[in-house]
């Protein structure tokens, strides 16, 4: 049987991204166990999807270790769920901060960690984790997140390499700005023309596509951000100063003014 119509555990599953990565996993027949904070929207989704909804507050370690435990023997563990990290650092509280990074980049960890045992044992597995651009490129008023997400990458490209012998697939999907779904539409900002956007579909996609091809990375961008993505890596110095004179800056902190109530 196919991974992707395996048993399938996704993170984040009442967000907009998380919905259509519900969608598509579901239409190729899959057994789906979704989780998210909000009850009143998960479950309509796990019916919809003939799914398990398994309510779970990722920012408390002991609801991550319980969703390791209900969650039992899976296939595929797509790490989606996170919170909106970005602002300016100095405007953060650190209890906010602690926040992010548990939800952003340690409960993805744990999650990997604890289903690790089980996939090597069987031989059969997958683990998907949703990072970003923003993983590979920093801005203003992103330290956090960026921190979240560049660490997320270093991690998940690690572990690739740790459980490659045993069987075992490990990928990232870094979307950039997604025009339907997710901490950018719900910000509700403005991009210049020359900034392309990309649906929750086209992400949902790259999911399904990083599984079945055993993908490294999938970026869901333009081409051109991809490539700045990728030039910001290589020479961030001289990248940033680009990126501001392009207005940077100012879609970075109309983002944290958007999402600034949802911290």
């Amino acid at each position: 049987m196919s991974l992707v119509s395996g048993r399938v555990l996704l993170t984040g599953a009442t967000g907009g991204i998380g919905v259509a990565i519900a969608r598509g996993f579901a239409a190729r027949g899959a057994e789906l166990i979704l989780t998210g904070r909000r009850v009143e929207m998960l479950e309509p989704l796990a019916r919809e999807v003939a799914g398990r909804a398994l309510p779970a507050d990722l920012s408390r370690r002991e609801e991550v270790e319980r969703l390791i435990r209900e969650a039992g023997q899976i296939d595929v563990l797509v790490a989606n769920a996170a919170v909106p990290a970005s602002g300016d650092l100095l405007e953060l509280s650190q209890d906010q901060i602690d926040r992010m990074l548990e939800v952003n980049l340690r409960a993805p960890i744990a999650l990997a960690h604890g289903f690790a045992g089980g996939m090597i044992e069987r031989r059969r597995g997958h683990m998907v984790f949703m990072s970003s651009l923003a993983g590979k490129s920093a801005s203003a008023a992103s330290s956090v997140y960026s921190a979240t997400k560049f660490g997320l990458r270093g991690f998940a490209l690690g572990a690739r390499e740790d459980l490659r012998p045993h069987g075992i697939g490990v990928s990232l999907v870094l979307p950039g700005f997604i025009r339907d779904a997710g901490m950018f539409a719900d910000a509700r900002i403005t991009l210049p023309r020359w900034v392309g956007t990309r649906t929750s579909e086209q992400v949902a996609a790259a999911v399904l596509r990083a599984v079945e091809q055993d993908r490294a990375e999938v970026e869901v961008a333009p081409v051109g951000l991809r490539l700045g993505a990728s030039f910001a890596g290589a020479a961030p110095g001289l990248a940033s100063t680009l990126s501001r004179r392009l207005g940077s800056e100012k879609i970075a902190t109309d983002l944290a003014a958007g999402q600034r109530d949802k911290r």
